[in-house]
C-alpha cells in the first residue's frame, strides 16, 4: 500500500514516515500542497495522510480540489485544530476521517488500517497461489502450512506478484510501487530480492521458478497446473 503523507513539518514528516515504513506501507512526502497535487497527478495513491495548514496551497482546499475531481482515495486529516467546527469544515471538504496532533502512532495505524479496509472490500482477506498464502492483515506468509520469514521489502514484492498473478511486472514497475519517490534503488536490487524469495520458498518446497522471469521484462508467477 503507497501513502502520500503531506506535511511542512519536516521533522515529524519523516517521524512518522519511517514510523508507516516500519508498518510495511511505502510513503512519499509532500511538503506543501502544491507539491503534493503534482505527486496525486503522477502516482496511484491508496491513502492520503494531510495537514490542514500547509504552504502555497492549504489541505482544505487540496481536499476539495481533489474530490471536485473525482478522486475517491481515503484521505486522513491531520492537525493541530481540535473544535468541532475545525473537524466538520474538515469532513465537509471531503476528508474521510480526522486526527489531531500531537499524533498518537497507535490511534494512527488504526485509523489508516479502517480506512484502507474500507476502500478494498472486495479484495480478498488471503490472497493465495497455489500453496503459497500471504495474509495481508497479520503479514503472515506461509508455503504448504509452513510458515516463510521475510524482510519488509521481501514481503511487499511478494504481495505485488500475488495481486498481479500472471501478470508481467518489470523491476521498475516494482520500485515505483514499493520504493519512495525520494530515495529508489537501482534495479539489480529488485533481482537480489527476487533471488533471496526463491531461495526461501525453494526451502520449504516451493518450485524454483515459482517466481518466473520473463527475460527482457520482468517477473510473474508461476502457472498453476490443473490436476482435474
Amino acid at each position: 500500500m503507497r501513502i502520500l503523507l503531506v506535511e511542512d513539518d519536516f521533522p515529524l514528516a519523516e517521524t512518522l514516515a519511517e514510523a508507516l515504513t516500519d508498518q510495511l506501507y511505502t510513503v512519499d512526502i509532500a511538503g506543501d500542497g502544491v507539491l503534493a497535487w503534482d505527486y496525486i497527478k503522477a502516482v496511484e495513491y491508496d491513502l492520503l495522510v494531510l495537514d490542514v495548514m500547509l504552504p502555497r496551497l492549504d489541505g482544505i482546499n487540496l481536499c476539495q480540489q481533489l474530490r471536485s475531481q473525482n478522486y475517491q482515495m481515503p484521505i486522513l486529516m491531520i492537525t493541530a485544530r481540535d473544535t468541532i467546527r475545525d473537524k466538520l469544515i474538515g469532513l465537509d471538504a471531503g476528508a474521510d476521517d480526522y486526527i489531531i496532533k500531537p499524533v498518537d502512532l497507535g490511534e494512527l495505524f488504526a485509523r489508516i488500517r479502517a480506512l484502507l479496509r474500507r476502500g478494498s472490500l472486495s479484495l480478498p482477506t488471503i490472497l493465495t497461489w497455489d500453496k503459497l498464502e500471504l495474509n495481508p492483515s497479520t503479514y503472515e506468509v506461509t508455503y504448504a502450512h509452513k510458515p516463510i520469514k521475510l524482510t519488509p521489502k521481501e514481503y511487499c514484492i511478494l504481495e505485488l506478484l500475488l495481486r498481479n498473478g500472471r501478470r508481467v511486472l518489470s523491476r521498475h514497475v516494482m520500485i515505483d510501487h514499493i520504493w519512495s519517490l525520494e530515495d529508489p534503488p537501482e534495479e539489480h536490487t529488485v533481482k537480489v530480492h527476487i533471488r533471496s524469495l526463491r531461495q526461501k520458498l525453494k526451502a520449504l518446497g516451493a518450485p524454483e521458478n515459482l517466481i518466473e522471469t520473463v527475460h527482457g521484462m520482468g517477473y510473474r508467477l508461476l502457472k498453476i497446473q490443473d490436476n482435474g
